[in-house]
């Protein structure tokens, strides 16, 4: 339990307008307690830590000096807001955050009126504090905009694109860089090269007219060829000094980019010497400043990372690529033993697509490994520059279906449904482990066309290992149970409950492992002795393999009726990924009330 009294001060603090009536030597107090309160009640809660950890004194100092909510501040990609959110009106619920009806992740508009903008994906805040900032001065208004980006997410072409929009329009804008050397993984690319060139701690000089950053060579920095006003490096640990700076940048106008080294972790050892696994810890894993041993069960990302390794000794043309999230993807291994067949573009989900399109005209065979969520921001590249040119690529898509705590913004909901309308593209759901190897070996020796394999972030089913690969029949399902009436076509890791449903009802069981293309004969066999299919997937119904089911049936006027169970026209909340299931009623017993429930109102 937290103790009240372990924070004399912080307590006293429920909103910015508080602590604004502070003194600059309290504040100090306020930072230390707040680290505290930081570490006792992610613990509790489980979440993202070393982030919020490495900007207490910037949240700290921009709350201070700017009169938040009326002035704007928002918060790239999200990771960081824990201590923001603790001094805006919501100490007190902290233990709930990621939780089911708990406080969002991230930032969320309906939350707080802090929270200018709901965030969860990287890159965005330079965009919209242009517009915002555009907005005000429209309608005359003086509200300062902030925005505060990380150095791995100002590489992302989005970022890119908002600098060069705002170095010619000129907005009222105060970019902040928090540049600590690393996002979720370790940072990477020429901008980071770049960074870490300029990043010794330099006098800030201080006229009547604008700040300057004392290089020692005096040319004029990246930033300033760009438009902006560059401030920096500055310690973005010395609280004093940055309220002193935000002080004079806040009577600026123009776009000034401020430029703030931090220590991701800082505060708490364990999570500056490790900030890789104290990015996001689990539930009471923290003690005598140790980072207990997270669930070490084998999930779908480590089949894939233990196949690429298997693949690459075998063939050395196969080359891996991730946008910026090689640990999250199981890639680690791989990136270590084969490092020269190994990618990480930083956050670029565009470019890492566009850029397998060019590898794989080079002769290669490209593996491109990105989160359903996040590959949404590439769907051009694999319109344009894929799938029109038929271009052999095996994209890997993991997180697909409900991913759990992260909430909205990074469920994987859609993959299907986008990627479904797309001609030339194969689309393969493995129900378990070993159909997951078959389905990577069989997208990786396809070279006619792009293929797909989808999978969640759930462990794996604990299956014998099958010790020969081979590649599998494109479109074909397999019939696993013979039943009467009723046909459960499933397509993907929601095999396991939908076959508890198929014994309980006595109904045939179908893996239809390809969504695209479809097994259209066995659909249309199985209606000559079915009255009833029921689809199953973890993605949107609405477009999804179940659409696909039913738009063959339509079109060839086949006499059976159709239920499609999936997740429902909504953007899903945050909680435990199995309450999430148990509550969309996609675990076993969900899907039989579903069933059951249907066909009382059908018959």
């Amino acid at each position: 339990m937290i103790k009240k009294n372990k924070y004399t001060m912080l307590t006293n603090i429920n909103n910015p307008i508080e602590l604004r009536k502070l003194s600059i030597k309290d504040l100090d107090v306020i930072c230390y307690e707040l680290r505290e309160f930081l570490l006792d009640t992610v613990n509790q809660s489980s979440g993202h830590l070393a982030s919020g950890l490495g900007v207490i004194e910037l949240t700290i100092a921009l709350h201070y000096v700017y009169n938040t909510p009326i002035d704007f501040l928002i918060w790239d990609t999200g990771h960081q807001t824990y201590p923001h959110k603790i001094i805006t009106n919501r100490r007190n619920f902290m233990k709930t955050i990621r939780q089911t009806n708990g406080l969002h992740p991230f930032p969320s508009r309906e939350e707080s009126e802090y929270d200018v903008l709901t965030v969860g994906h990287s890159s965005t805040s330079i965009s919209v504090s242009s517009g915002i900032a555009v907005a005000m001065k429209k309608q005359y208004k003086n509200r300062h905009v902030v925005c505060v980006i990380g150095d791995g997410a100002i590489t992302a072409g989005m970022a890119f694109e908002a600098i060069n929009h705002a170095g010619d329009i000129k907005p009222n804008i105060l970019v902040i860089l928090n540049d600590n050397g690393i996002s979720i993984s370790n940072n990477i690319g020429a901008l980071n090269n770049y960074l870490l060139n300029i990043k010794k701690y330099n006098t800030i000089k201080e006229t009547n007219e604008l700040i300057k950053y004392d290089s020692t060579d005096k040319k004029i920095n990246l930033f300033q060829y760009l438009g902006f006003n560059y401030i920096g490096p500055v310690n973005g640990h010395n609280l004093k000094e940055l309220i002193k700076i935000l002080s004079i940048l806040r009577l600026k106008s123009g776009p000034q980019l401020l430029h703030l080294v931090t220590v991701k972790g800082y505060g708490y050892l364990p999570a500056e010497q490790d900030p890789i696994n104290w990015h996001s810890v689990p539930k009471y894993s923290i003690s005598n400043n140790n980072l207990l041993l997270k669930n070490n069960a084998t999930i779908y990302s480590n089949v894939f990372g233990d196949w690429l390794c298997y693949t690459a000794a075998k063939d050395n043309k196969l080359v891996a690529i991730t946008p910026a999230m090689s640990y999250g993807s199981g890639m680690n291994n791989f990136s270590c033993q084969y490092p020269k067949q190994f990618f990480d573009v930083a956050i670029a989900e565009q470019h890492a697509v566009t850029f397998a399109v060019g590898l794989s005209i080079g002769g290669y065979k490209p593996v491109v490994s990105i989160y359903s969520t996040f590959l949404q921001r590439a769907y051009d590249q694999i319109i344009h520059d894929v799938a029109l040119q038929n271009i052999p690529i095996l994209f890997v898509i993991d997180r697909g279906g409900i991913v759990g705590p992260d909430g909205k913004t990074h469920q994987g909901s859609f993959d299907l449904s986008y990627l479904r309308c797309i001609p030339n593209i194969v689309i393969m759901t493995p129900s378990n482990e070993n159909e997951c190897r078959l389905m990577l070996y069989t997208g990786y020796h396809n070279q006619t066309s792009p293929s797909v394999v989808r999978y969640p972030k759930r462990p794996i089913t604990g299956i014998n290992k099958i010790t020969k690969l081979y590649k599998i029949p494109l479109g074909k399902g397999i019939i696993h149970r013979y039943g009467t009436n009723i046909a459960i076509l499933n397509f993907g890791t929601l095999f396991a409950q939908a076959l508890i449903v198929a014994n309980r009802l006595n109904t045939t069981l179908v893996d239809m492992r390809f969504v695209k293309p479809l097994d259209t004969s066995l659909i249309k066999k199985l209606s000559y002795n079915h009255k009833i299919f029921v689809t199953i997937e973890e993605n949107s119904i609405m477009g999804g393999a179940g659409s696909a089911v039913n738009e063959f049936i339509m079109y060839n006027q086949l006499s059976v009726k159709v239920l499609n169970i999936g997740l429902p026209d909504l953007f899903i909340n945050h909680g435990d990924q199995k309450q999430i299931q148990i509550n969309l009623g996609l675990d076993s017993i969900g899907i039989y009330k579903k069933i059951n429930n249907w066909l009382n109102k059908v018959f």
